[in-house]
């Protein structure tokens, strides 16, 4: 009878890694500040536009735009191990990755890193972008395991050996109200 996989978290951010521009290596960094709305200052997914970020920014299944991705460390291991395709943690081109966390259940779920929160938005499955820039067959070493594309709910600075942690429903942080907002 096979065991049913451990609850999410307590994970653990053993590296980060940002890149300037789309398409260019990322390099391995210590921090990294999140902006809420707004993404890893330095990223290339970093928006700094006017207003609210857009949702989309083209078609096909990578078109939609996030602020952070993370990657399981153990799902590197595995793509080794079954397929033998070896990516550093700065060639699987996420801007975190974490061991002893799963990521996939964080999908509509809020988490903390250190003092940050993050939303879980989506899978972030492989791309055939990642392919090309990377190695032939990461697809299929990839596919429901390429990570998760999240959203930041409250700001702060990310750090390598922050721990990640699940919030419970009721334990999620109320969001501030503006001025406008408030009677």
């Amino acid at each position: 009878m096979a065991q049913a996989p451990p609850p999410p978290g307590p994970g653990r951010v053993t590296s980060l890694h940002l890149a300037a521009h789309a398409g260019e290596p990322t390099v391995r960094v210590a921090q990294a500040r999140a902006v809420t709305g707004r993404g890893l200052a330095g990223d290339r997914n970093y928006w700094a536009g006017e207003g609210p970020r857009p949702r989309q920014r083209g078609a096909g299944r990578a078109s939609g735009v996030c602020d952070v991705t993370l990657i399981e460390a153990e799902a590197l291991d595995a793509l080794a191990r079954e397929h033998g395709i070896t990516l550093t943690s700065a060639e699987c081109r996420r801007n975190l990755v974490c061991r002893d966390i799963r990521l996939n259940p964080l999908v509509d779920q809020e988490f903390q890193i250190g003092a940050v929160t993050l939303r879980g938005l989506r899978l972030s499955e492989p791309c055939a972008r990642l392919e090309q820039l990377v190695r032939p067959g990461l697809i299929r070493g990839l596919l429901h395991r390429g990570g998760l594309r999240a959203e930041v709910v409250r700001g702060g600075t990310i750090r390598v050996g922050d721990r990640i942690l699940p919030l419970p429903h009721d334990a999620r942080p109320l969001p501030l109200l503006a001025p406008a907002d408030l009677p």
